[in-house]
């Protein structure tokens, strides 16, 4: 009789978590089925794995023969996370707001921080999704000058390191080398900004430093060069793209001491950094009566990539 009732339990259980993917994925698929205008392609195949991006187009008559573009680095602590990250609350109206002022973006796949992989390779990834989206321009209507980056959490992070690094040292598909992007402007919800300074780390994800060993691939002391190589304020120059920060007040993931800082470091280099500190906000923005609003950041957001990429 154990055999059985066994099987119905496991069986039980499959349905049941079947159940919540699908819903999660269903939620998804009915924001996506809201746009009208995308397509998804592989980029990049790297140890036999592909890696995709989607791209989301303005209606067709805001087209012109090239256009401006954002691309989206999902969050998820380096390890876990999703490209379709971008339909979260955080991003959609920013989204929905950039493509009626016809601008395409583009939300990217990349390799996560896991087993011998780590948030280097993912910078990799992202440096040669740009590449990519820079050889083949013409096909996807870009414009190969006026495009930027934006991405939340670890994407936030990313996002960063993609822009502020130097394209030689992250050099990925050879087929791709001869592209260096050179991004218009950065915009970074909630990052992580330094490896290298211990004043970031409390109260935060980074506080017992377990967590270097996923970003850096070993523990902290063990990578210093790496450490910095992923350290947006130590990548931070005088000509540095625009950058803007959007944190909350409230996170205790990840301070909002991380943005007060890399504008401390943008000031001393100076370099064109601006935050926006969203009162009473924790990660992701969660929180009651947060200020500025939800609609009111995403805007604020819009008008800043507008103002940069549209000059």
């Amino acid at each position: 009789m154990n055999n059985p009732i066994k099987s119905l339990c496991c069986l039980f259980l499959i349905l049941c978590t079947s159940v919540l993917v699908w819903a999660q994925n269903a939620k998804e698929q009915d924001i996506l089925d809201t746009f009208l205008h995308k397509e998804k392609l592989v980029y990049k195949t790297v140890d036999g794995k592909d890696l995709s991006m989607t791209i989301f187009y303005p209606n067709p008559e805001q087209m012109a023969a090239k256009n401006p573009w954002m691309m989206y680095v999902h969050g998820g602590g380096w390890a876990g996370g999703s490209p379709y990250n971008i339909l979260k609350k955080a991003t959609l109206e920013t989204l929905r707001s950039l493509l009626d002022q016809g601008v395409i973006c583009m939300a990217i796949e990349y390799r996560l921080a896991k087993g011998e992989t780590n948030a280097y390779d993912a910078v990799v990834d992202a440096k040669d999704a740009t590449r990519f989206l820079l050889k083949h321009a013409k096909q996807y209507k870009l414009d190969e000058k006026q495009y930027g980056i934006w991405g939340g959490s670890a994407g936030g992070h990313l996002s960063l390191v993609t822009a502020l690094g130097d394209n030689a040292d992250f050099k990925g598909d050879q087929e791709l080398t001869k592209f260096n992007p050179k991004f218009k402007c950065v915009v970074s919800y909630f990052p992580f900004t330094s490896c290298v300074n211990p004043d970031l780390r409390p109260g935060s994800i980074f506080e017992d430093g377990k967590l270097f060993e996923r970003l850096l691939g070993a523990p902290l002391a063990e990578k210093p060069e790496l450490a910095k190589l992923l350290s947006p304020t130590e990548l931070l120059k005088k000509n540095s793209p625009p950058i803007l920060l959007i944190h909350g007040d409230k996170d205790t993931v990840l301070p909002i001491i991380n943005s007060t800082y890399m504008v401390e470091v943008g000031k001393e280099k100076g370099a064109d950094v601006e935050l926006l500190t969203i009162k009473n906000a924790a990660h992701s923005f969660h929180g009651e009566g947060i200020s500025p609003s939800i609609t009111e950041l995403n805007n604020y957001a819009t008008a800043f990539v507008l103002e940069h990429l549209k000059k």
